[in-house]
């Protein structure tokens, strides 16, 4: 009973032990590490461009973002504390578990002591031995002295080690309170550094408001520019999927065409296998309402479907200026709509297709470059280029280099990266790996 409990006991510490391994909380430590590498990123951008960026919307939403990643930290370091809370329950639950145990396992070492102690003379052992019935059963009476000798020897043991791995767990137990209290110190400066975030970002938001007229013009030239991008994308995928159908249906009746002139060389015009096989061609439906796609573009089309959320970026090192969709900004009402998501960039960076594809069209929008790629039914545009690299029709690889990025109205480097589905955009990060 006594090697069962402690058999027992043995099996929860060593579950305890499986469950309690750091991977879990190496996975935070590095996501945590990611998002601090990115408000160093975006730190560095400001410091970089403070003259040009100085009182703008590109100095408010940079600070915005910091505020955003560093309250993700914060919710990080919760988790991290969350899981540390998790595991100091454990350890202590293993704690109690424990001393139940010993109890147990002292109650019945009593018992056997004062047992043994009263039958501890040699006249005692030898009156029992010498009371057996018959020569066999002595002989199953000093066997069973020997194991009950063993089974307070095992009984001793079984108290020590149960002693050693209640010690071990609360040694275990003091090394995860202390690394709770650095994660507690840890959130303690990180709360300081977002208070003055935010304080950074109320002071130029008061800046934009002052502005007033000459920012909501700025923005109105920029959601006009966002408008023109978009709109000139949508009618180039618009006239690509239509020269797309009018091929496919070409292709269809020059199928059917071959059909019907080897079945005449072959049987006579009257036989009933022919007609069949003409009447059954013609009325195949054709679904014309998507854009149709040969036999390669339908596996390309799968892949970039199963990379949704590990594409690359389109460029090396970037921030995001502009969301997709509504984006409220800062000096009152106005809203952008914006179709993609508008990247800032060091003016100049090289600007890379993020996935297999083909160049549908490149065109020019006042003096910026756009340059759109298919992926069967879905397509990416990189608008904002200067120096395009590629042509039309050409077969682009994931990581070309397609172009540079130009600088936009407060002078940094800024790239507009569109995804669609044929006519419909979708947001873009949803699709792009973790920076």
């Amino acid at each position: 009973m006594v090697k069962t409990i402690f058999t027992a006991a043995t099996f929860i510490f060593f579950s305890t032990l499986v469950a309690a391994q750091p991977p879990t909380r190496e996975e935070l430590e590095r996501q945590r590490q990611q998002l601090k590498n990115e408000i160093e990123q975006t730190e560095k951008m400001l410091n970089e461009n403070k003259t040009k960026t100085k009182g703008t919307y590109i100095e408010w939403k940079g600070i915005a973002n910091k505020v955003n990643l560093q309250e993700r930290v914060i919710v990080n370091i919760n988790r991290d504390i969350d899981l540390l809370d998790n595991n100091i329950y454990g350890i202590n639950r293993d704690i109690n578990r424990y001393d139940r145990l010993l109890d147990t396992l002292k109650q019945e070492y009593a018992k056997s002591m004062v047992y043994a102690y009263k039958n501890r003379s040699n006249y005692e052992f030898l009156n029992f031995i010498f009371s057996a019935a018959s020569f066999n059963d002595a002989i199953k009476r000093i066997a069973y002295l020997k194991s009950y000798r063993t089974y307070r020897e095992m009984q001793g043991e079984n108290i020590l080690r149960t002693q050693e791995l209640r010690r071990q767990r609360v040694e275990a137990l003091g090394g995860v309170k202390e690394k709770k209290n650095a994660v507690l110190d840890n959130k303690s400066r990180e709360m300081d550094v977002l208070e003055k975030q935010k304080a950074d970002k109320d002071r130029v938001l008061a800046d934009l408001k002052k502005q007033g007229k000459q920012l909501n013009n700025q923005y109105a030239a920029k959601k006009k520019q966002l408008s023109k991008v978009s709109n000139a994308i949508t009618a180039a995928i618009k006239k690509a999927t239509d020269a797309a159908i009018a091929k496919a249906a070409e292709d269809e009746r020059s199928r059917l065409a071959n059909i019907k002139l080897n079945a005449k060389t072959t049987t006579s015009p009257t036989s009933s296998n022919t007609k069949s096989i003409i009447r059954t061609k013609k009325a195949e439906p054709k679904d014309q309402t998507t854009f149709p796609l040969t036999e390669e573009n339908t596996v390309l089309n799968e892949k970039f479907e199963n990379n949704r959320g590990i594409l690359p970026w389109p460029v090396q090192k970037g921030y995001i200026l502009m969301n997709f969709g509504l984006n409220k900004l800062p000096s009152g009402h106005t809203e952008i709509d914006n179709p993609g998501l508008s990247i800032g960039t060091d003016i100049g960076a090289p600007v890379k297709v993020v996935f297999n594809g083909t160049v549908s069209t490149i065109f020019n929008v006042d003096e910026i470059q756009v340059v759109v790629i298919q992926h069967g039914r879905y397509f990416t545009s990189y608008s904002n280029l200067s120096g395009v690299t590629v042509q039309k029709g050409q077969t682009v690889t994931s990581g070309q280099v397609i172009g540079k990025a130009m600088s936009n109205d407060d002078g940094i480097g800024e790239v507009d990266f569109i995804m669609s589905k044929e006519k419909n955009n979708f947001d873009p990060e949803r699709w792009l790996r973790p920076r």
